[in-house]
């Protein structure tokens, strides 16, 4: 696995979409010393941080959400409840006044790609048990919904920029962990995407940060359900594995394998729902 912390959580909650777990599985082995990395890697601060990691919040918003579907699928580790909550209170804390989050853990500016992270950790760390602000969720709610264009796409900050679909992507996924369900913006957004980006078999090649656009488009189109899910599952899932290697991995890219290939396996496994982030 990867030395960044944000990829090991990652790759391991790919694990983790197949039922393994730490005692637990065929690869439960490996999703435990992912644990264990992770777990090294919490400062007293409660940042998830190690070497190799290019904005610091990325990785953490993911890490936290890893050890929050832990801590949901398996509540008896006191470390992991620890690293939890001190991970979920920086997340708090580096809230800044727009609502949402930027690459470092200071409250200074914000994007919808990061915010993403962190909302998505909030939502796992709640589904487990932990206390998350009423304010922080509805504050993050207002960030992303003044991120949204007139064309239903969302821009990556809020004051100005054009619609792209895999920050359109974020947006809506970020309005369904925050519990936002019945909105206006959200069925927009979700026409967005399926102009700007349903799977024509194309696959990476034509599109930048495929990956990264594919993982939050395929989870807002789930969360959405009915007819837009109905259209986008059997296209994603045909077209990821038309360009999967003959080694049964992905390449990104931008990111490389790991994440490449961990963001396609939660993709691929999504409908099993193993993960309590994915159980409606």
């Amino acid at each position: 696995m990867s030395g960044n912390a944000g990829i090991v959580s990652l790759c391991a909650l790919a694990l983790m979409g197949d039922g393994n777990l730490p005692g637990r599985g065929r690869y439960g082995a490996a999703v435990a010393r992912a644990l264990e990395y992770v777990l090294q890697h919490v400062s007293e601060s409660g940042l998830v941080s190690s070497e190799n990691m290019n904005g610091p919040m990325y990785g953490h918003g993911f890490a936290a959400l890893f050890l929050g579907e832990i801590y949901g699928m398996s509540s008896d580790d006191a470390r992991v409840r620890d690293a939890l909550t001190r991970a979920i209170r920086l997340i708090e804390n580096s809230q800044n006044d727009e609502g949402g989050w930027r690459y470092n853990p200071v409250p200074d500016d914000a994007d919808v790609s990061v915010t993403i992270c962190q909302v998505m950790a909030l939502r796992s760390a709640r589904n487990a048990g932990i206390r998350i602000p009423k304010q922080v969720i509805d504050n993050a709610v207002r960030y992303v919904r003044e991120c949204q264009n007139p064309d239903g796409g969302f821009r990556y900050m809020r004051t100005s920029g054009a619609s792209g679909w895999p920050r359109t992507a974020a947006g809506v996924a970020t309005l369904f962990y925050a519990g936002v369900y019945d909105d206006d913006s959200i069925p927009r957004g979700l026409a967005y995407i399926r102009r700007a980006a349903t799977p024509d078999g194309a696959g990476p090649a034509v599109q930048a940060y495929y990956f990264y656009g594919h993982y939050y488009a395929a989870q807002a189109m789930y969360l959405a359900g009915g007819d837009w899910w109905k259209m986008w599952w059997p296209r994603i899932q045909s077209e990821l594995i038309q360009h999967q290697n003959a080694d049964g991995s992905w390449s990104d890219p931008q990111w490389g394998q790991p994440l490449g290939t961990s963001m396609a396996l939660i993709i691929m496994q999504m409908p099993k729902r193993y993960l309590p982030i994915f159980q409606k």
